[in-house]
């Protein structure tokens, strides 16, 4: 058994060259093989976002807090709230992020492949995420 203390997962920026806005990543943990399984808490403030990215064999994520705003490649953008669980499939090409208004902590969890858990590409811009949800 192994237990990660709380007060030993601190919170920290990513680099802004990714992500837009605001956000705080913590309790970030990668296993060992034979496991792939990773995983962290992501706060983001209002407007802030991941870039488009992608998970070798797909995430999950579940709303802790708050509500926000996540997106797949060619399809709308769906708000999500607290207690909602997003699955993104394997190579599917996404973004999530928080509202323009209201903040959202969730808690990821993805399997990697060799030590990649994420492959990020290009930051989502402002028109696009201006965008917003078709029933906001």
């Amino acid at each position: 058994m192994q237990i990660d203390r709380s007060k030993t997962l601190q919170m920290s920026s990513p680099p802004e060259a990714t992500f837009t806005g605001d956000v705080q990543i913590g309790g970030y943990f990668r296993r060992d093989e034979p496991s792939r399984l990773a995983g962290a808490t992501v706060m983001f403030a209002p407007g802030a976002r991941t870039p488009w990215k992608m998970n070798p064999y797909g995430q999950t994520i579940i709303i802790m807090q708050g509500t926000g705003w996540v997106q797949s490649e060619g399809a709308e953008i769906v708000e999500v709230k607290a207690g909602d669980v997003i699955w993104f499939t394997t190579g599917e090409r996404h973004w999530e992020g928080a509202t323009p208004d209201k903040s959202m902590i969730y808690f990821a969890m993805q399997e990697k492949l060799g030590s990649n858990a994420v492959s990020f590409g290009a930051k989502v811009s402002d028109e696009e995420y201006s965008k917003g949800p078709l029933a906001a």
